[in-house]
């Protein structure tokens, strides 16, 4: 099961990077209701999301390598031009800019149960959003394919995930009491973003991504004790 770390641009796949489903948002405590799209930006959204749906079918039809640019602009009824303005790099075609993954990814450590180390947080969340589960999303799974047996989706895609570690970082020295510049810290947010993609090439990442985390539970265990 590879390495997902974030779905692709397309729509019903999102695959576990969602975060839980919510409830409604009528009632009392709901906010105000957002503006309304305006048609120029109903029209933006539904080019990329054609260009994005073009681009994903072709990769997973041939091969991510084997499809070029002026293909795909060609199957979206595109420029170029018009298909750069919306991804810059053809890794972007893949995946789905989720400005929800860092909030998902310090939730698990801010909102962890009570008696949960925060590894052991971290852990739970590589779990639940980083791999393929083998019996889910058929759809998924085969994006899911796509991006492990691909050497520049898979780079792309922790470079995505690798931003997020000074915030990360942040999060743990709040949680622990230690100070925002620990180096601790961010060696544990670091370490934490890489173990699923070092786990990716195994028979069993799941189990890989288990023991990276015991290793890590036990490095921070030892430096809470002292």
């Amino acid at each position: 099961m590879p390495d997902t770390t974030t779905g692709p641009t397309t729509g019903p796949t999102t695959g576990p990077t969602t975060g839980a489903t919510t409830g409604p948002t009528t009632g009392a405590a709901a906010g105000p209701a957002p503006a309304p799209v305006g048609r120029r930006e109903r029209k933006k959204a539904a080019t990329r999301q054609a260009i994005a749906d073009a681009a994903l079918r072709l990769f997973l039809e041939r091969g991510y390598d084997e499809v070029g640019i002026r293909e795909i602009a060609d199957a979206a009824d595109v420029s170029t031009t018009t298909l750069f303005k919306h991804f810059p790099v053809k890794e972007a075609l893949v995946f789905d800019e989720d400005s929800d993954q860092e909030t998902r990814l310090l939730a698990a450590v801010r909102e962890r149960p009570e008696g949960q180390s925060i590894p052991g947080a971290l852990r739970e969340h590589a779990l639940t959003t980083r791999l393929a589960a083998a019996d889910g999303d058929a759809a998924f799974t085969a994006f899911a394919d796509l991006v492990a047996g691909t050497p520049a989706l898979r780079d792309h895609a922790q470079k995505m995930w690798l931003r997020h570690t000074a915030a990360l970082a942040k999060a743990i020295a709040e949680e622990s009491g230690l100070a925002a510049d620990d180096p601790v810290c961010a060696a544990l947010a670091h370490f934490a973003l890489e173990a699923p993609r070092a786990a990716h090439a195994h028979d069993n990442p799941r189990e890989a991504i288990i023991r990276a985390f015991d290793l890590l539970e036990h490095g921070w265990n030892a430096l809470a004790q002292k």
